[in-house]
């Protein structure tokens, strides 16, 4: 099987791309046209070779597809991005857009869950998944509930160097600190606005607003607590590198 990371070259044919991001060859002819995906390297006998990058990328725009974006909708989204992205921030950015929308674990088999991570799963992979809340056992014997929009970023997290403890330690952290994040915001928008608008019911234009603000509340508070989050994160690191 062909691989490649963010630093080596291009190495996947585009009928191994189709077979990895589950699509036709087709559909990516398609999207190259629309310039949703840059173009590949074209090697030896002309051949175009795709990476880690465009295969995040065909993740990014199946989870925008998913939110019930056109593909206008998608080309205007993507321009947004900044050129530079690597594999690693589109797989990030696709699991920021699919927690836009409501829980969407699906119970899958091992070899369809192998053909979506693009790569065969040993029972250590399969418990590093779970402890990064990606992958979980169901009570049918050979058969795992997966998180679509986390498989791509966790089974690149496979081959960071991280001990299972480590993996553990850090859910625990963030599960702690979001979900107080979480409580304090949603305290927040119920006393400094919900509180008002319980008041001001029998206005229609106050109740329509409100009913497009709580539509939107989510995406907007997630997208600014990974914004804070990582640039607290590279602060912190600078700090500890500074120490070292």
């Amino acid at each position: 099987m062909s691989t490649t990371s963010d630093t080596e070259e291009p190495t996947l044919t585009v009928d191994e791309l189709a077979a990895r991001a589950g699509v036709t060859v087709r559909t990516i002819r398609f999207y190259s046209t629309k310039g949703l995906l840059p173009p590949p390297v074209i090697g030896p006998r002309r051949v175009g070779h795709y990476g880690q990058e465009h295969l995040s990328r065909l993740g990014l725009i199946e989870e925008l597809q998913h939110q019930g974006m056109t593909l206008a909708a998608i080309e205007r989204y993507l321009e947004q991005l900044p050129p530079d992205l690597s594999a690693h921030d589109l797989a990030i950015h696709r699991a920021v857009v699919a927690s836009w929308a409501p829980d969407s674990a699906e119970d899958t088999d091992l070899p369809e869950l192998e053909r979506r991570a693009g790569r065969s799963l040993t029972d250590g992979d399969l418990d590093r998944l779970a402890a990064m809340g990606v992958v979980a056992t169901t009570e049918t014997l050979g058969a795992y509930r997966v998180d679509p929009g986390l498989l791509r970023l966790g089974v690149e997290l496979l081959d960071v160097p991280i001990a299972h403890e480590t993996i553990l330690a850090a859910r625990t952290v963030l599960m702690e600190h979001t979900r107080a994040a979480a409580h304090e915001m949603s305290r927040l928008f119920r006393d400094e606005v919900w509180g008002p608008y319980r008041e001001r019911e029998s206005d229609p234009e106050h109740v329509a607003a409100m009913r497009s603000l709580s539509a939107h509340m989510q995406p907007m508070v997630v997208q600014a607590l990974v914004t804070a989050f990582q640039r607290s994160l590279k602060e912190e690191l600078r700090e500890w590198l500074k120490e070292s």
